[in-house]
Order: structure tokens, then C-alpha cells, then sequence
């Protein structure tokens, strides 16, 4: 029975590798080149950075008696990644309709979830889909009774026929603000089936209620899509809500869709690595069959994106060449908001088929630097600007003496090649310290736990 299988899966599920060690009163990086992140910070060479309860407590200062002691020679420390596009696995976000509601709770567990994230050196999320769990996984990471990145969470709200928080009418919209505050929910995303008066009144009232608001530009915008650039919409979600308003992805459309972002103080957030999953998706499966990364995805995840994939079952020859122009038409799009000097930071819609966590963080820095970005500007978009934008900039996002201690070591400078943000040495975080080995020992025992579950997991599994 399907129960049984279940269950079955869930002992197969538990892990055995935690997380890093306990929490480090007080640690020293000695002799690390510091990229500090800051508008301004010049890099130190020859550093020491001492870290006392989680904190930066002095750059080049002495090293207390008693400190761990981390070597830093030949190394670089850069500030914690921050994705600002994920959607977060939970039991009810991925729970398949044929699945019995009477099966308990053990599709994913939440340090499963985080693990490739920390492994990456990815330390912040933006989840803009919460969910009531997405608290509760919250409230574990930041009791480190998970290893995992901080999150910031958005609620959705959307129109049309949709499921989750619907409104059709402005005053509806605003109500839905409001209970969306209420219920603990920092971030406002507006999504693609509300209508123009209701988009301007969600707009509106979370400004009004001192959240900001992210998201997509509504359907209901065609033919009028200046019109969506309303006083504080604060950021974009994707490239393709510019593209899909350009009838010929010409490079007048992207100079214009800049001005209007830049005019409107609009951020925008490119997810360039989603369309070129989904333009690699609509050719075929390939690529995502192959990716050494797939192992570290939940098997119930895997089962859906190979088996039930709506971007193969539904490719064309005209839909793989559309996104094939889009694809290339988003790297031109970054070019431009670069040039206008619209706020670009990096996000990779994490959870869409191929776009694995953590993992995709790093091919999104290398597609923006592709697109234009300057290596710098590439690991700004994940570190000082997310902070910015997210309002938590006094607390992280930079190298400075007062902020977190949530860091990453790398082997390789990032500046010369922003490839070398794969070759980490470790991970601060939260006061706990994860060197490569631990790293690499978490991953492992998450592919091992994957792969011997993998049968008992078919997103297509008739209902028993």
C-alpha cells in the first residue's frame, strides 16, 4: 500500500549527518584576502577577521586566547550568498493530489532542504511563495536546530481562478495586505491573474503598511504595460515580464523597459538560469537527466521534473526557438538595466524543474557576468544589494566589524573569474563554522538517502 511505501521512505529519509558542530564562542580567519562587499571597502590583504558569538568583532585586530583558529592564507572571504527567488519545499506546497491526506508528514525534512543551499555558500533566501510551514522552517534555522540560510518570506496574492490568497476587487486586495501582515509575512508578491485596479490597490496598501511589494507584472497589463510601473512596486521578479511585452525582442524594447524600471525606482531580479532551464527543458531532458546536481534533489521533486515536465510535454519547434530568442534577448535586457543603473540582484526561482538550490546560485552569477555584470557587480547582486532591498543591510550582506559573521571562504579569487564562488572552503554561518569536509560529508548523505528512496517516490503513482 501507499502508505506503507511512505513510511518506508521516511526511515530512508532521516538524517544522519546533521549539520556543522556547535556553535564557536569565538573564532580567527588568519592571513585571508577580504572582498568586503562594501560601496566603497578597499580589499585587505593579510587579514585576520575575529568573530566572537556569530558576530565580526575586528578586522586585523588580535586574536584571543582561546579562538579556533581557521587558515586563511591563500584564501578569500566573501560575504554569504543571498538568493532572492526561491520557493521552499514543504509537505503541503509539494504534496501530490494522488498522495492519501491521512500520510504523515515526511516528504521533506527541512535540513534536507537547506543543506545544498549552506553547501553552496548561499546563507540568505527570499521564499517568494510562503507558506504557514515556511515559518516554522524559519523558526529551525534560526534556533540552529537547522543548519540552513535565513529566510525572508513573501505571501502571494493573485486573481483569477487560481488557489491560495485571491483578490479580485481593490478593496479585497487591500484586505489581503493587511492580513498578510498580520499573519507575519514581511513582503508582498503580486502575481499575473490580478486585474490593473486591484494590482495598484495591493501596490498601494503594502506600501501603506510598510511592506514592500515584488513579483510579476500582471497579464491584464497587456497593451498598457508602462502603466504597471505604479509608485512603489519594488521589484520585478523575472526577465520575462519584460520579454514577454516585447512582440520582437529588439534592443529598443530592452533601452525602454530599463528607462521604466529606472524612472519608477524599480529593482529588478533576472532569473536568467530558469529560462535557460526551461528553453533546455523544451528541447528535451536531456541536460536535466544528466546534471551531476540532480542527486541532491528530494526524489519525490525528481519523479515530477522528469516524468511530468509541462515544458517537454508541451514543446513545439516554435516554442523552442521562442525561448531560445528569450534567452538571448534576457542577457541583452541585463545590459540595458545596467547602463540605466536599474538595481539588479541575482535570484534563480529555485524549485522550477532543473533549478536546484544553492547549486543554480552559482550559474546565475556566472550567466549575469556573462550578460554584461562585471565580476564584482556579479557578487553584489547576492550580497550587498539583497540586504539592501530586504531592509537587513545593518545586519548583513558586507564584511564589517559589528555584522553577522555569515560568510564564505573560497580557494580561488571571485573578482578574476566569478566561477570561483564553486570552490569554497567553508561556510560561516550563525556562529557554526562548516569546513569542506563537512560540507561534502552533509551532501553525500543527502545523495545517499536520496538514491536509496528513489522507488518509493513517483509523482505519477496512482492513488492506492
Amino acid at each position: 500500500p501507499i502508505l506503507t511505501s511512505l513510511l518506508v521512505a521516511a526511515a530512508c529519509a532521516l538524517p544522519t549527518v546533521r549539520a556543522a558542530g556547535p556553535e564557536q564562542a569565538t573564532m580567527a580567519i588568519e592571513h585571508v584576502t577580504v572582498l568586503p562587499m562594501t560601496v566603497d571597502g578597499a580589499i585587505l590583504r593579510d587579514a585576520t577577521v575575529v568573530i566572537e558569538k556569530g558576530r565580526i568583532v575586528a578586522l586585523n585586530g588580535p586574536i584571543p586566547a582561546g579562538a579556533k583558529r581557521i587558515d586563511g592564507k591563500g584564501k578569500w572571504l566573501i560575504p554569504g550568498l543571498t538568493d532572492m527567488h526561491v520557493h521552499v519545499e514543504s509537505d503541503s506546497y509539494m504534496r501530490p493530489k494522488q498522495y492519501p491526506t491521512e500520510a504523515p508528514s515526511i516528504f521533506f525534512e527541512t535540513q534536507d532542504v537547506m543543506t545544498p543551499y549552506i553547501a553552496n555558500g548561499v546563507t540568505q533566501i527570499f521564499n517568494l511563495d510562503a507558506k504557514p510551514e515556511s515559518f516554522a522552517q524559519r523558526n529551525q534555522v534560526e534556533k540552529r536546530q537547522v543548519f540552513g540560510p535565513h529566510m525572508a518570506l513573501a505571501a502571494v496574492i493573485n486573481g483569477g481562478q487560481s488557489q491560495g490568497r485571491i483578490a479580485e476587487t481593490p478593496s479585497d486586495g487591500r484586505q489581503a495586505v493587511r492580513s498578510a501582515k498580520a499573519e507575519g509575512y514581511e513582503f508582498i508578491k503580486v502575481y499575473s491573474g490580478l486585474n490593473v485596479e486591484t494590482f495598484a490597490a495591493i501596490v498601494d496598501e503594502a506600501n501603506k503598511q510598510g511592506l514592500k511589494t515584488v513579483g510579476h507584472i500582471p497579464d491584464a497589463f497587456e497593451g498598457k504595460f508602462d502603466s504597471a510601473f505604479v509608485p512603489n512596486f519594488g521589484m520585478v521578479a523575472h526577465a520575462e515580464e519584460f520579454s514577454k511585452h516585447s512582440a520582437d525582442f529588439s534592443d529598443e524594447d530592452a533601452k525602454r523597459f530599463a528607462a521604466l524600471a529606472k524612472r519608477n525606482g524599480t529593482w529588478v531580479t533576472p532569473t536568467l538560469t530558469v529560462m535557460k532551464w526551461i528553453a533546455s527543458e523544451t528541447r528535451s531532458l536531456d541536460e536535466l537527466r544528466a546534471s551531476p546536481n540532480l542527486q541532491y534533489v528530494h526524489p519525490l521533486l525528481q519523479s515530477k521534473w522528469l516524468n511530468a515536465n509541462r515544458y517537454n510535454k508541451n514543446s513545439t519547434p516554435e516554442l523552442i526557438a521562442y525561448f531560445e530568442r528569450m534567452v538571448e534577448f534576457h542577457k541583452r535586457l541585463v545590459r540595458a538595466l545596467k547602463a540605466e543603473g536599474v538595481p539588479i540582484v541575482a535570484g534563480t526561482d529555485t524549485l522550477t524543474s532543473g533549478v536546484i538550490a544553492g547549486f543554480s546560485m552559482h550559474d546565475e552569477l556566472e550567466l549575469l557576468a556573462d550578460a554584461g555584470l562585471t565580476n564584482e557587480e556579479a557578487l553584489a547582486s547576492a550580497t550587498r544589494l539583497p540586504a539592501v532591498w530586504l531592509g537587513v543591510d545593518r545586519d548583513r550582506g558586507t564584511i564589517e566589524v559589528g555584522k553577522r559573521a555569515d560568510l564564505v571562504l573560497l580557494n580561488a579569487d571571485p573578482l578574476a573569474d566569478v566561477s570561483n564562488i564553486r570552490k569554497i572552503a567553508g561556510v560561516f554561518l550563525n556562529g557554526r563554522w562548516a569546513d569542506r569536509a563537512t560540507l561534502d560529508a552533509m551532501l553525500a548523505d543527502l545523495s545517499r538517502r536520496n538514491t536509496a528512496a528513489k522507488d518509493q517516490f513517483n509523482w505519477n503513482a496512482p492513488r492506492k
